[in-house]
């Protein structure tokens, strides 16, 4: 039988028959490669300026305690080890601040425990030191030290706190308190060696999620007008901030104070 065209014409045909098919899946891995490219390349630059971030963050950690400490018209520290609340009470004893607030204190822990700890500075803790209970993370030392700062009327103040957590610290009084000048005294531990925050793993355990908690304060001041009155505090918390209680219902002494009437009834 004749074959009709020749062997061109059908190879031509063939050719034809074949390019729209093979062009589409081209341009389809073609635009994968690209977002996929330029999906790393974001990934890429972000975690280079985390770690850019990182590092000038470790770079805020002072190393060494100051050797010097102006004066302010009163201190707060926030819990978290014995050696803040004692480095504290060793800036009120050389009059660095007319008064001291211990802010996130133990509901079982009072003056008497406190002056065990530190039994020179008995006489300063019965006179100038102030403990608040109700404050349950940062951002509640921050709303608990502005209250108590309003109540007596300072307007600068001493914060004492260890060296890591300084950064946040400061980030979130400064939020609560923007019209008070806030001076910095790091207490410095052996536990924690900050010159190790890129190759001791003990440090880089420490320091990055404390790194990850002064992103957040810092990115929530910007959308937050108010600690005490935002729930994104809440949320960021996982409850609020400050307890609901009462501030004279809270610690020891207030525990004493319920139970006597029970024990008066019980024996009369």
């Amino acid at each position: 039988m004749a074959m009709i065209g020749n062997t061109d014409d059908h190879l031509a045909m063939a050719r034809s028959d074949s390019a729209p098919r093979s062009g589409k899946p081209a341009r389809s891995i073609s635009l994968r490669r690209i977002l996929g490219l330029a999906m790393a390349a974001f990934a890429g630059a972000g975690l280079l300026l985390l770690g850019i971030g990182y590092a000038r963050f470790a770079a805020m950690i002072d190393a060494r305690e100051p050797a010097s400490t102006p004066r302010t018209d009163a201190i707060v520290v926030v819990t978290g080890g014995a050696q803040r609340v004692g480095d504290a009470m060793g800036l009120l004893g050389a009059e660095r601040g007319r008064r001291l607030l211990i802010s996130g204190v133990n509901e079982k822990t009072g003056r008497e425990e406190l002056a065990k700890l530190n039994p020179a500075t008995r006489d300063l803790l019965a006179c100038c030191v102030d403990l608040d209970y109700r404050a349950r993370n940062t951002i509640g030392n921050a709303i608990e030290a502005r209250r108590w700062l309003r109540r007596h009327g300072f307007r600068s103040l001493l914060v004492v706190t260890s060296n890591y957590h300084m950064p946040r610290t400061l980030a979130e009084f400064a939020h609560a308190m923007p019209g008070v000048e806030l001076v910095a005294h790091p207490v410095v531990t052996e536990h924690i060696d900050t010159a190790g925050w890129w190759s001791r793993w003990s440090t880089i355990k420490v320091l990055v999620p404390e790194y990850a908690k002064y992103l957040v304060a810092r990115l929530r001041s910007l959308v937050e007008s108010d600690p005490e009155t935002s729930r994104l505090s809440v949320i960021i918390g996982g409850r609020k901030p400050v307890s609901p209680k009462p501030a004279d219902s809270l610690g020891p002494a207030a525990e004493k104070r319920t139970r006597l009437p029970g024990r008066h009834h019980h024996e009369g």
